[in-house]
């Protein structure tokens, strides 16, 4: 694989040529974009056609557009229920907030997907996904551009501003061009060449809040399930969105599922400009593993396997330099027969794609996954995938080799289901492998741990009792199973809403949902006292606020808000309530005064809240409590190195939190317990200026500072004044 990190120019879509010329024009990103920019320039301010959430967001930004004026959904809305799916821990809460999306569903006129029918992004591909379309979730893996569709995963406040009828904003991205030529060999799968991918980019952050465009000869050596298996992965390269060339087989794709008029040819103008280029020859990519504890963490399962040794002695010192309380081994799995994996899960947006469970079938047919520790379960993404899985003989296949085949269901993938043993080692066709995405809890001296790899070769994993396998060391004859379409499952149980809002309807609100606190105003100084200091190189949202059995209270901000961090610093929310007593006590005018003794320090109308520092937070999940969180229990500001991603950085600002960035020397500074002064911040963001002036005081020591605000928007200002984006609205 190869990247250049330079312009780039590309002729018909198919051919990399030297060129001289702006056309920048001539890509298909930019022209979507243009289509949907209300702006008139470049400062984008866009409307997308739809919106897509699930059931651990739904609630929280139908809550906040409710409190900012909403009556009814403006365009298509759907609830999908694909993560609150178990109703194992909480009580009746999950039902609590489907029954709520249901009633919200009737009241504003969108579209409810029962549980167990479709994982979020199976349901937007197969129901509202079109060519030249816009389509924005609340789910960081939103990304449906092998369809045609630019697609963008964002924090829940994102989705309220178009439930409100506001815009999108940001800069013209950039645009990377994805050149795929040749053919994957038998046995190569989606998630190799997306491993591969995020392997060879994600470090660098090279295509970092840009957008990916697939071009090249190689897109039509490749189906479209082999399509969406890349493109949904494209956001574990850090990347803005995803878009692809279109063809006679995307069209074949709209007409089985019964929506011709959606289809469109897309391709680049003749001539396109790019702001850089990778290029992938698909033909030598391998089977892949992407090792804990992230997606770019990635080998060869070949060169692994010749070297796992030494790579598993790495990983070792990481495990214990991460969890020095926990007692995990991975150096232990390798045996003279090979490295011994414990599970198998194929699963959601990424790994149920029926091409995918097809294939594992042909690898596992005749075979068995043995009776020992090692299990393989399967998800298909949507109902009406398992249903044709089912009438074609493929599941009955599955379930005769051993494997168990469930409903459609996020879990395995953000930590909710088939939890592994303690030192367990388990291989998933999953989307994400960060640390605790498989619901393990360190704190209580539990770790186990995942790989990513592709369906094939798990199943061949399987078929080989657990030990290590990449599906090009077997020798099968894939089918070629025409898929069928089930639409009839969507319409005999989802609630499709669109344009008809029940207004005099209930929202039915189960006793776990309740409404966000009251929000302040920015004061005109901020005093942040740091709860937590993050030195990690990035600090996943996963981290920030877990997944897993914490999605039962994510309708209740306070309830949830005493999990922020309990995975990484457990003593931050007693820190953050410390500085919250203090804040609404007598202790804040006695710590005032103190600091009023001090050389160039005059506290007036101040705010004492706490912070956070790390390297660079919020990689990973879209999902906004981890901004949201931090608000609940007073927080003011984050100071960062830099933003993981753009998302991250958003809930900040929408939460009315202050996105700060230090340079290197300042950032070494910070201990738990500093305090941070911030004496002119509210005249800081209304001037737009950039840098913050700021002191680091610490046993009555007082140190200047170099802080900043950067790129903000003029809306983002004004949020940030108003406390956050429900007190903007409300004060419109």
């Amino acid at each position: 694989m190869q990247y250049i990190d330079e312009k780039t120019w590309i002729k018909d879509g198919k051919e990399i040529v030297a060129g001289s010329r702006d056309a920048r024009k001539g890509t298909m990103a930019y022209r979507i974009l243009a289509a949907h920019n209300t702006s008139g320039n470049e400062k984008l301010q866009i409307r997308f056609d739809a919106l897509v959430s699930h059931d651990i967001t739904y609630v929280g930004i139908i809550q906040t557009a409710r409190a900012s004026g909403l009556t009814e959904f403006p365009l298509p809305y759907a609830l999908t229920n694909c993560h609150n799916s178990l109703c194992a821990v909480g009580g009746t809460l999950n039902e609590d907030d489907h029954l709520f999306g249901l009633s919200a569903a009737k009241k504003y006129g969108g579209i409810y997907v029962p549980p167990h029918l479709a994982v979020i992004h199976a349901y937007a591909r197969e129901e509202l996904a079109a060519c030249g379309r816009m389509i924005l979730g609340s789910d960081s893996h939103t990304r449906y551009g092998a369809l045609g569709t630019m697609a963008i995963g964002e924090g829940g406040p994102e989705l309220v501003k178009q439930l409100l009828k506001r815009t999108y904003d940001v800069d013209m991205p950039k645009v990377v061009a994805v050149f795929l030529k040749n053919a994957p060999r038998p046995g190569v799968g989606p998630h190799d060449v997306a491993i591969a991918l995020c392997g060879a980019v994600f470090a660098k952050g090279y295509v970092k809040n840009k957008i990916l465009e697939f071009v090249g000869p190689g897109i039509a050596n490749l189906s479209v399930d082999f399509r969406c298996g890349i493109d949904v992965m494209t956001t574990e390269t850090t990347c803005l969105s995803s878009i692809w060339m279109t063809d006679d087989k995307v069209k074949e794709y709209y007409r089985i599922h019964g929506r011709e008029d959606d289809f469109a040819y897309l391709e680049p103008e003749k001539l396109a400009e790019y702001d850089g280029l990778i290029e992938i020859d698909l033909s030598e990519i391998e089977p892949m593993i992407a090792l804990p504890f992230h997606p770019s963490h990635a080998y060869s399962i070949r060169q692994f396997k010749e070297n796992a040794k030494d790579i598993l002695a790495r990983l070792d010192e990481e495990i214990k330099a991460q969890y020095p309380n926990c007692s995990c081994c991975v150096s232990d799995k390798l045996t003279g027969d090979g490295f011994m994996t414990d599970q198998g899960v194929i699963a959601g947006c990424a790994g149920g794609i029926f091409e995918n469970i097809v294939a594992a079938r042909d690898i596992l047919a005749g075979g068995s996954t043995g009776n020992g520790a090692f299990a393989l379960n399967v998800y298909p993404a949507s109902q009406s995938v398992y249903l044709d899985l089912m009438q074609k003989g493929v599941a009955a296949d599955l379930m005769e080799a051993g494997a168990i085949i469930k409903t459609a269901f996020c879990g395995p993938c953000f930590g909710a289901g088939d939890v592994p043993a303690a030192g367990a080692f388990s291989i998933r066709h999953t989307t994400r492998n960060f640390p605790n995405r498989e619901g393990s809890k360190p704190g209580e001296g539990q770790l186990s741990l995942v790989a990513l790899m592709d369906a094939r070769s798990i199943a061949s994993t399987a078929k080989n009792g657990g030990i290590l396998t990449g599906a090009d060391e077997e020798n099968t004859v894939y089918s070629a199973v025409a898929y069928t379409y089930h639409p009839e499952l969507y319409q005999k149980r989802v609630y499709d809403g669109r344009g008809k809002a029940q207004k005099d309807a209930d929202l039915i609100l189960g006793p776990n949902i309740a409404d966000w606190p009251k929000l302040k105003q920015m004061p005109e100084q901020v005093l942040l006292r740091l709860a937590s200091v993050l030195r990690d190189p990035v600090t996943t949202t996963d981290e920030l606020i877990p997944s897993g059995e914490t999605s039962t209270l994510r309708s209740n901000p306070y309830k949830l808000s005493r999990f922020t961090l309990s995975r990484k610093d457990p003593q931050y929310v007693a820190r953050a309530d410390a500085i919250a007593a203090q804040e609404n006590g007598e202790g804040k005018q006695t710590l005032f005064a103190s600091l009023n003794a001090l050389p160039g320090i005059r506290v007036t109308d101040c705010v004492l809240g706490s912070g956070i520092f790390a390297n660079m937070p919020g990689d990973g999940s879209a999902r906004e409590q981890a901004a949201s969180c931090q608000k609940v229990l007073g927080g003011w500001g984050n100071i960062a190195r830099e933003y993981a991603t753009k998302r991250y950085r958003s809930n900040l600002i929408n939460w009315g939190i202050l996105p700060l960035l230090a340079d290197a020397q300042t950032a070494e500074q910070f201990a738990v317990d500093d305090l941070v002064f911030l004496p002119d911040i509210r005249k800081t963001l209304e001037a737009g200026q950039k840098d913050v002036r700021a002191f680091l005081i610490r046993k009555n020591t007082v140190t200047p500072i170099s802080l900043s605000l950067v790129d903000m928007t003029e809306d983002e200002r004004q949020i940030l004044l108003a406390g956050g984006l429900i007190n903007y609205y409300q004060n419109k």
